[in-house]
């Protein structure tokens, strides 16, 4: 899609993003909401829409973000912004994800603000995922080849490393952070391990669970059973959506951990 004026043309990818996150605010925000803000690239189009939204329609809502860099972008656009403390539950919660399974099954970390997003949306009665048609893979570990991040207290990194290795196999790896020495660090102070399981069967809910009961793990950045649907942008700017009408039945909330 070119931008009118010039020869610019948009960014295919940057085309399916803005197109999904505009459908999916469209299609479930709604005045006096609470609103939990993911964070990422895709959720930026989100914020442009919700902005344009308050301008043209005086929606009256609240915004409570998932990391630093989206109660920047929160504060920056003028928005109102919340706090869980205030706001423990929120109406709608929408986030991008880095892949997509068929049962809406997801993979979310990539930018390492797993722990925070994981808790906005568990506060969310509706959660919604927002993201271009090549994280809709079917199968996870498709396209995304970086592995599942998992957020590790930092004096426990190499531990859980060694133990998630000997229990499930794979490859785990110290995420280091870009343009400075050392480890990334999450808005929680911790470290992330990214658990590599190319060529592995999987079954993600006994996976997350078992990394759940690994003493460090502090969140893993496996979705499951959470989101109830998932609008994916295609290069062209049209809009698919997917339900959770086949996704895994609930999880018990208080896994047994056997070691």
């Amino acid at each position: 899609m070119g931008k009118t004026g010039d020869n610019i043309m948009e960014d295919p990818e940057q085309t399916g993003k803005r197109a999904a996150a505009r459908r999916a605010v469209d299609d479930n925000i709604r005045d006096n909401q609470v609103i939990g803000i993911g964070s990422g690239t895709t959720v930026v189009s989100a914020v442009d829409r919700l902005v344009e939204r308050v301008r043209d329609e005086g929606l009256n809502i609240v915004c409570i973000s998932t990391s630093f860099q989206t109660r920047q972008l929160i504060l920056k656009n003028k928005l109102p912004l919340g706090t869980l403390e205030e706001y423990p539950e929120l109406d709608v919660a929408i986030d991008g994800a880095d892949e997509v399974d068929t049962k809406l099954n997801l993979i979310k970390g990539g930018g390492g603000c797993l722990t925070q997003e994981k808790i906005i949306a568990s506060c969310a009665k509706e959660f919604f995922i927002i993201a271009d048609d090549r994280k809709d893979t079917g199968v996870l570990g498709t396209f995304w080849k970086k592995g599942v991040p998992i957020e590790v207290v930092p004096m426990a990194y190499h531990p859980v490393q060694l133990k998630i290795q000997k229990m499930l196999g794979g490859k785990v790896e110290l995420r280091m952070a870009s343009r400075k020495a050392g480890p990334l660090v999450t808005d929680n102070g911790n470290f992330i391990l990214d658990w590599l399981f190319d060529g592995l069967q999987v079954d993600w809910l006994d996976t997350d669970r078992k990394l759940h009961c690994i003493p460090g793990v502090v969140e893993t950045g496996l979705f499951l059973n959470m989101a109830k649907a998932a609008y994916f942008g295609t290069s062209d700017g049209k809009v698919f959506i997917r339900t959770a009408s086949n996704s895994l039945p609930p999880s018990d909330p208080t896994p047994v951990c056997i070691r």
